[in-house]
């Protein structure tokens, strides 16, 4: 364990000696498991380092267009990233630019894009280069107790140094990570956390976890246990009444019902349960997960919040920025606990309420997604709780550039925690989409390649490449969803695997060795609110496919040469549709079709997959305050004919019905 005289020593030394010494702490073993009074609990499982995953196949393409669109291009023409206070400029100076770059550092190194990395580069080396001897940032005002500065992009901005620093070594990055986090120390007890600081303290231990981890300063652990003790308690809350109710319609805004907060509190404990080794912490998520769903749970894994928690009618919105958070909080949490239950609920969310969020380009998003979504329009009669009128258009920053700056983590980050590191040097499969790794297992080099259309297939090929024999495990997440799932290594027979497990996979691993994985999807009718039915197959959620207009709008604003402009979407065929369908036996009553994963492949166009099915109209079921009538409570009666409907994955649509009332007899 190092010194604080050692510390002293890191800010001192040359490039080249701090960069050894990084390197060194890089490639040491994990740690084992500590005793709490001991530094750090260590977690079930750890991530791989950021950049040892890349992208492949349809997750390669949904990337690159990622990299193509906003986020490769948003330093270009957005003032508040363009001409930050972080890079030098005089527009904002908090959160935004620190957004956009901890999704687009880990957009560049799982892409493997050296344009992109050179981008990233020379706004990280502008934030370093203009840091204070004092360890603060440029944008952190001199004199911070005459005009006090939310200390939440402080943390943002470590967080982003942190993932920059495993990239590359930059040993001038990790000495700014440690200059501001020893600033941070001191300013606590100066000024407590306050503001968006004290809601997303949690936030802290990311970078300061990761700065221990490499020099084991045990001031490091004295910071993380202020963050904690100066943070709000989300135990107390979700423990009390307050977090079951929705927010009125067009209602108060509180901190602690703000659906970001409340997305990234998830990992709260599974992160604090590291420095107080309580097993309560540590499995903590579980229960807020399960008092969202039953309050306000959507059929997406997501739950609502538009802007804050609002109930569980599928009519209300679910803000982008909870989406991405809540995904990123859930590796975080499948890292501590090594839940299958978590990992299945990071893909349920990345591939449904995740991509609804966008246009299929990727050049507008929405602020509010909804479950049933029949139009987007500019809407004086909207019933979000506090959001406005333009909150589900598709467009640059509609209702508020938050989501703007920030959503660019949700497909890196969730390519960059596929697969992570087992605490006896294995690797396991956290979740499932095309990619490639190499890791050094004790002591080989050892690379997997993923070929899949999962999740619009239900087979995964693994190829194991070890240049040298190695004994190790392989964990390999069994959905549980499914039913009669089989494995089978080195072309033999088919193995039977146990729904919602990591299924262990230890043998010796020599050149090149097979697994192929089958998770058989069958369909499942849900009741939803209202008792409205759902339908799902495997990790997907299906929605009626509604044909579409779509109206430029805000055609004055600046830029509007570029894609990225203001869009209005209208329905151009019905959506008032009950569902004919048998709740007991689905695959009776549904026609699943597979087609080829087009080069959007979250796009009405691009599906990999659809369903046919039978419905008839509800005449009554009609727009109300520029929405889809909330789902009536009983069973709907109709004499319209029977039509043959088309069902797309939820993920593929930006118009949809998600909850269809019951038809009766």
């Amino acid at each position: 364990m190092k010194t604080r005289r050692t510390f002293l020593a890191h800010l001192s030394m040359g490039t080249a000696a701090l960069a050894a010494s990084t390197s060194a702490h890089a490639a040491a073993p994990a740690r084992k498991r500590r005793s709490p009074g001991a530094g750090l609990e260590a977690p079930a499982l750890r991530p791989l380092p950021l950049g040892a995953i890349r992208a492949r196949g349809w997750l390669e393409r949904h990337l690159r267009l990622q990299a193509d669109s906003l986020s490769g291009h948003l330093d270009e023409f957005w003032p508040d990233v363009a001409q930050s206070q972080w890079f030098g400029g005089k527009a904002e100076g908090w959160e935004r630019a620190p957004y956009w770059l901890d999704g687009v550092v880990p957009l560049a190194w799982t892409l493997g894009d050296p344009a992109l990395q050179a981008k990233v580069r020379r706004r990280v080396e502008c934030i370093v280069a203009a840091q204070r001897p004092d360890g603060w940032y440029a944008p952190y005002p001199a004199d911070a107790s005459a005009k006090p500065y939310d200390l939440w992009a402080i943390l943002l901005a470590n967080k982003v140094l942190a993932q920059y620093h495993e990239a590359t070594a930059d040993p001038a990055v990790l000495r700014a990570l440690l200059l501001n986090l020893k600033a941070i120390l001191g300013a606590l007890d100066r000024k407590p956390l306050f503001g968006w600081g004290k809601f997303r303290w949690f936030e802290g231990l990311v970078p300061v976890y990761y700065a221990y981890e490499l020099t084991g300063e045990p001031w490091l652990i004295e910071l993380g246990r202020k963050l904690r003790a100066q943070g709000f308690d989300y135990m107390a809350f979700f423990e009390g009444e307050d977090i079951t109710s929705p927010t009125p319609r067009r209602g108060l805004w509180t901190w602690e019902k703000h659906v970001v907060n409340i997305a990234m509190a998830l990992k709260a404990y599974a992160l604090s349960s590291r420095l107080s080794g309580s097993e309560a912490e540590r499995t903590y998520a579980r229960r807020m997960w399960a008092i969202l769903d039953r309050h306000h749970g959507q059929v997406t894994g997501m739950f609502t919040g538009d802007e804050c928690l609002a109930g569980r009618s599928p009519t209300q919105g679910t803000e982008l920025c909870a989406v991405v958070e809540a995904m990123y909080s859930l590796a975080h949490i499948i890292a501590a606990t090594a839940d299958p239950a978590m990992a299945d609920r990071l893909e349920r969310i990345a591939y449904n309420a995740l991509p609804a969020a966008f246009a299929p380009d990727l050049w507008s998003h929405q602020y509010d997604q909804q479950v049933n979504q029949v139009e987007c329009t500019v809407n004086p009669e909207h019933m979000w709780s506090t959001n406005g009128p333009e909150s589900n258009l598709f467009g640059l920053e509609p209702n508020y550039g938050c989501c703007t700056a920030n959503y660019h983590q949700g497909w890196p980050k969730f390519a960059a925690h596929l697969w992570m590191r087992t605490r006896d040097d294995g690797l396991a499969a956290a979740a499932y989409a095309p990619c490639s790794l190499g890791a050094a297992v004790r002591g080989q080099e050892v690379s997997v390649e993923v070929d899949t259309d999962y999740p619009f297939r239900e087979i995964v090929r693994l190829t194991v490449t070890a240049e040298q024999p190695v004994r190790f495990p392989l964990l390999l997440r069994v959905p549980a969803w499914t039913r009669g799932a089989t494995i089978a290594i080195a072309g033999g027979r088919e193995q039977p695997l146990d729904p919602g497990s990591f299924h262990r996979a230890e043998r010796r691993w020599t050149k090149r060795t097979e697994v192929r994985l089958r998770f058989p999807m069958t369909a499942k009718v849900t009741r939803r609110y209202h008792q409205a039915l759902a339908i799902e197959r495997g990790p997907l959620v299906y929605s009626l496919k509604i044909d579409e207009n779509r109206t430029r709008i805000h055609a004055d604003k600046p830029h509007r040469e570029l894609p990225h402009g203001d869009f209005e979407v209208r329905a151009a065929s019905p959506w008032n549709y009950g569902l004919l369908v048998d709740e007991r036996r689905p695959d009776a009553s549904l026609v699943f079709e597979e087609r080829p994963v087009g080069d959007r492949p979250f796009s009405p166009g691009g599906a990999g997959v659809m369903a046919r099915a039978k419905g008839r109209r509800l005449p009554g079921w009609k727009m109300e305050r520029g929405w889809a009538a909330e789902v009536p409570p009983g069973p709907q009666a109709s004499r319209e004919p029977v039509e043959e409907v088309m069902l797309l994955p939820y993920g593929c649509t930006n118009l949809r019905v998600t909850e269809f009332p019951r038809l009766a007899p």
